[in-house]
C-alpha cells in the first residue's frame, strides 16, 4: 500500500501564497490510487493511469469526406468546365473492384476508401461534393476551380500508428471515451478511486432532520464536502459527526487510516481546549498548519495519520469552499493520479468597487449580467461573510484579485473564476 511521507506537507514560514501553496502540493505529491482496467462504457470521469498508444491508423485508409465524384485533379480544365465518364461507384465499407483510370470519375460516398491508381500508382487525389456537379447521362460535368485534394482525407489523419492519443493522468470526458474507441481500444488502465473519508465534530453540531435545540447548529459543511468530492470522482465514506472528544476523534481516524486514501474534515483544529482533532492528528501522525493568505478563509491543517493524508479544511461554509477548490482540490487531484492544470480565469467587467489589502488573493463572490457586445458585468453576490452559504448559491464564480491588487474600481477588467471549471 503506497503512503506518504510524515513531512509531505511541511512548510516553514508565515503566510503562504496560493501559488506557492499549489507549486509545494504539486512537487511532493505523487499517486497513491491503485491502477484497475476500466471497460469504455464505465471509463468516463476516471483518471487515466497510462499514456494511450494507437495501434492503427484513423482513418485506416484514405477515404471521402463527402458524398460525391473521385477525380484526377491533372484530368482538369483549370479554365473551363470537364466531362468525364462514369466508371462506377464505391460506397462506405468497400472498395473499388479495380483501379480507377484517368479520364474517368468514380461515384464515391463519404467515408468510402479512395480507389486505387494504374499498377500501384496513386489513385484519384480530389473529390468534388456531389451538389456542384451536374450528371448528363453516363458522364458528368465539372465546374472549374476546385483545389487539388479538396474533400479527401488521408489514412492517419486523425490519428496515427504509434501516436500517443491520451496522456496519463487525463480524466476520461466523452470525447476521449470515443477517440480510444476509434482505436479499438475495449478497456482503459484507469486509477482506482481515492477513498475519502470525511467527518464532523462538535458537541453542537446536529443532523439535518433532527431537533435542534438552542445553542446546536446543523451540520452543512459535510454535505458540501461529499458533494464536491463525489463531482471529482471520489469514492466517499460519511463518518457522521464525531463528539468532541480526543479519544473518540483518534479512535475514529485509525480507523478510517486503514481503508482510505485521505482523512477530510472542516473546523476543530485550532488551539482551542474544545478542539480535539489537531491533538488526535498528532497522536497518529503529524499536524501542519498551512497559513494560506487568501480571503475568504483561515489556516488549513494538512498532515498526515499513519501514512494517510489528513486535510483539516475551515469551519466559515464560504470559506471551507474557496479553501478546497484552490487547495485540497489540488491535493486531491494529485494523489489520484490526475493532471491538475491552473483552471482557466476569464476577463468580467467589474460591476462594483471593492477595496482590500495588499499581501492576500481575494475572491469575490459574483453573478454574471451578459452584455451584447462587450464584456459580461460581474454583480456582487449576496452577503459577503465568510459564513453565508447563500451567497455562494447565488453566485455563478468568483473575481478573483491578486495578492498584490488594493482594489478593484466599477468598470475594471477583472480575472473570473468559474464554478464551472472547479466544481466538476
Amino acid at each position: 500500500m503506497v503512503q506518504l511521507t510524515d513531512d509531505c506537507f511541511a512548510f516553514a514560514g508565515g503566510l503562504i501564497p496560493v501559488e506557492t501553496a499549489l507549486q509545494r502540493v504539486r512537487a511532493t505529491l505523487s499517486p497513491v490510487a491503485g491502477v484497475e482496467p476500466q471497460p469504455l462504457d464505465d471509463a468516463l470521469g476516471r483518471i487515466l493511469a497510462e499514456d494511450l498508444v494507437s495501434g492503427v491508423n484513423v482513418p485506416p485508409h484514405d477515404n471521402s469526406a463527402v458524398d460525391g465524384w473521385a477525380v484526377y485533379a491533372d484530368d482538369l480544365d483549370l479554365a473551363g468546365e470537364t466531362r468525364l465518364p462514369i466508371g462506377g461507384r464505391v460506397a462506405a465499407g468497400e472498395r473499388f473492384g479495380r483501379a480507377q483510370r484517368h479520364g474517368e470519375t468514380v461515384r464515391i460516398f463519404t467515408g468510402a476508401p479512395m480507389p486505387s491508381g494504374p499498377d500501384g500508382a496513386t489513385g484519384p487525389d480530389t473529390v468534388f461534393m456531389q451538389e456542384d456537379c451536374r450528371v448528363e447521362g453516363d458522364t458528368v460535368v465539372f465546374p472549374p476551380g476546385i483545389r487539388r485534394g479538396a474533400n479527401r482525407r488521408f489514412a492517419g489523419e486523425d490519428v496515427a500508428t504509434g501516436s500517443v492519443i491520451l496522456k496519463a493522468g487525463r480524466r476520461l470526458g466523452p470525447p476521449d471515451i470515443g477517440l480510444a474507441a476509434s482505436v479499438g481500444l475495449t478497456t482503459l488502465p484507469v486509477r482506482a478511486a481515492l477513498r475519502v473519508a470525511v467527518f464532523s465534530t462538535g458537541d453542537e453540531v446536529r443532523e439535518p432532520g433532527s431537533a435542534l435545540e438552542p445553542g446546536a447548529i446543523y451540520d452543512s459543511n459535510r454535505f458540501t464536502l461529499k458533494a464536491l468530492l463525489r463531482g471529482l470522482g471520489c469514492t466517499v465514506t460519511d463518518l457522521g459527526i464525531l463528539a468532541d472528544d480526543c479519544d473518540t476523534i483518534r479512535s475514529a481516524l485509525v480507523a478510517a487510516a486503514e481503508d482510505h486514501d485521505v482523512l477530510i474534515t472542516s473546523g476543530g483544529v485550532s488551539t482551542g481546549e474544545e478542539d480535539h482533532v489537531r491533538a488526535a492528528v498528532e497522536a497518529e501522525g503529524r499536524l501542519d498548519a498551512w497559513r494560506l493568505a487568501i480571503k475568504p478563509g483561515r489556516p488549513v491543517a494538512l498532515g498526515v495519520v499513519r501514512g494517510k493524508a489528513f486535510l483539516g479544511l475551515p469551519g466559515n461554509p464560504v470559506a471551507v469552499v474557496v479553501t478546497f477548490l484552490h487547495l485540497a482540490r489540488p491535493i486531491l487531484l494529485a494523489l489520484a493520479g490526475a493532471q491538475s492544470p491552473n483552471p482557466l480565469r476569464y476577463p468580467i467587467r467589474a460591476g462594483f468597487s471593492y477595496r482590500k489589502k495588499a499581501g492576500r488573493r481575494e475572491y469575490v463572490r459574483v453573478r454574471l449580467e451578459p452584455v451584447a457586445g462587450d464584456l459580461p458585468i460581474a454583480r456582487r453576490a449576496g452577503n459577503e461573510g465568510a459564513g453565508v452559504l447563500s451567497s455562494l448559491v447565488a453566485a455563478d464564480g468568483l473575481v478573483e484579485l491578486d495578492d498584490d491588487a488594493l482594489g478593484l474600481s466599477e468598470g475594471d477588467t477583472a480575472a473570473y473564476l468559474p464554478f464551472s471549471e472547479v466544481m466538476r
